[in-house]
């Protein structure tokens, strides 16, 4: 029987739903063998590493994901999320700088830029970017928290009250 990269993706797949993550990843490791060049394989690589607990692993598969396929929104944002997650600020910042600059209208950008800000203590531009993620998603509820939070830290009750007000409308 010949192996098929996507059927060995779709077998791991269904093992990652069960809980099988190190079978999936041996799953997708093979299929990468087969394909190395396939975006999805290093994806999904990434995300079951993730899953595991094995950011170290799921941030180098998600790095070769995003070097195949720059311009894939879904693997442009969990590579970044990755990065902010083991406190990779720069790479953070050159993978928002980046899709920013072919979508500005990207809110779940704007927010991980928020994020990154504030995390490193930077609130007044935390609070821009999470303002701009509002601005393009005004039901974007974790921009929402995130921009209540830095306006708590920043002291700026009056912007505080409005968040919770509009969280409460949310849910």
């Amino acid at each position: 029987m010949i192996e098929q990269p996507d059927k060995l993706n779709n077998q791991a797949i269904l093992l990652a739903s069960d809980g099988a993550y190190t079978e999936a990843i041996a799953c997708f490791k093979r299929a990468i063998t087969l394909d190395n060049s396939n975006s999805l394989l290093w994806y999904n690589l990434g995300v079951t590493c993730r899953d595991a607990g094995d950011l170290k692993t799921a941030k180098t598969a998600l790095a070769a994901a995003y070097k195949l396929s720059p311009e894939n929104d879904d693997i442009e944002e969990t590579y970044a999320t990755i990065c902010l997650m083991i406190k990779d600020f720069d790479t953070v910042t050159a993978i928002c700088e980046n899709g920013l600059f072919r979508n500005p209208m990207n809110s779940h950008l704007w927010n991980l830029v928020g994020v990154t800000n504030f995390q490193s203590d930077i609130y007044d531009e935390a609070a821009e970017s999470f303002e701009k993620a509002i601005y393009i998603n005004p039901y974007y509820l974790d921009a929402l928290y995130n921009l209540r939070d830095t306006y708590s830290v920043l002291g700026n009750k009056k912007g505080e009250h409005e968040m919770d007000r509009r969280i409460k409308e949310l849910e």
